[in-house]
């Protein structure tokens, strides 16, 4: 993953953004849209939004029905909640039948000035093989994403500036996080964008391996920022320690990491995962600190439901790749 300055802007606003769209996957988040996607849409002229709305009840859809008709929002509005991945895709689907050739992909959670958002996109018009992210700030000015690695002896992930000098280069792969990622339609198109495999997280892992694996590269604009709302989403790797976390954030976290390794690992690594997936599924808890632990089994659920079903889902895809 490479580490740049941002390139000097030009050009009007509404030059800037012409062709460009900024595609967000809602869920139950219309009350973050209204205070964090604005920022950007109403400072961006000639920027196309959509808004993908993954379903949680009709009152959520009313009310972003109304947010979308205000701001002048495109609205996808599938009857089913699709996860991230395949919500994003649809996004984007959309945006590019609006004639759209570059995407920033945000979460609700984030906040993104103009100015740094058409950076972003004028890096993916400049190199469009590149997967281009900024650096993610919590809203204290404490760094929330400045680059993930993926460490392949044993499937644990760790931010890049905690990064073992004991563990060679070659087996640690760099990743950029979903939250905010910019992309041409040129690469979205040679990936596939996201896989529809995961349904919420490792996603982006694994698009960024994907990224790298057909000849792209990952960017991470060091002096471009974003920041990561409070009381938005979880990210992999990323949340905040001893904050309890959803049982959904760990089933499919313990999940995904056992799918991963079964699309693109080799025997010997798949094994190497597997073994150590208990202890990385530990590790995944007390992210959420002790004390959740105790007060409700639900963790404990969701941890033992994603260690059975990522095994049994990376048996079943393994022989159906060999």
């Amino acid at each position: 993953m490479s580490r740049h300055a941002a390139p000097e802007s030009e050009g009007t606003p509404r030059s800037r953004f012409a062709g460009a769209a900024v595609v967000v996957v809602n869920y139950g988040s219309a009350d973050l849209l209204a205070r964090n996607l604005t920022v950007l849409t109403r400072a961006a002229e000639g920027l196309t939004t959509v808004v993908v709305d993954n379903f949680t009840s009709a009152l959520e859809r009313e009310n972003l029905r109304h947010l979308a008709a205000d701001e002048g929002w495109r609205l996808v509005e599938p009857p089913i909640n699709l996860g991230f991945g395949v919500g994003m895709n649809r996004g984007v689907d959309a945006a590019r039948e609006s004639g759209c050739d570059r995407f920033l992909l945000l979460n609700p959670d984030a906040v993104i000035e103009a100015e740094a958002a058409g950076t972003l996109l004028e890096r993916v018009v400049a190199e469009p093989s590149a997967l281009v992210a900024p650096r993610i700030l919590r809203p204290d000015g404490s760094t929330w994403f400045a680059g993930s690695d993926l460490y392949l002896d044993d499937g644990r992930i760790r931010s890049r500036r905690r990064r073992l000098d004991s563990v060679a280069e070659d087996r640690i792969e760099p990743w950029l996080t979903g939250a905010c990622l910019a992309v041409s339609a040129e690469l979205w198109a040679t990936t596939g964008g996201f896989s529809d495999d995961y349904f919420l997280y490792w996603e982006d892992v694994d698009l960024s391996h994907r990224v790298v694996a057909s000849g792209g590269a990952l960017v991470l604009l060091d002096d471009v920022t974003a920041e990561h709302a409070q009381g938005g989403t979880q990210a992999a790797g990323h949340s905040s320690a001893g904050q309890p976390k959803s049982a959904t954030y760990y089933y499919y976290n313990i999940r995904n990491r056992m799918l991963y390794a079964a699309l693109h690992l080799d025997d010997d690594d798949y094994r190497a995962w597997a073994k150590q997936s208990r202890a990385v599924a530990w590790e995944i808890l007390l992210q959420g600190g002790r004390r959740q632990l105790v007060e409700s089994p639900a963790p404990l659920r969701a941890a033992y439901r994603g260690l059975r079903d990522g095994a049994r889902l990376a048996r079943r895809v393994r022989r159906a790749t060999r």
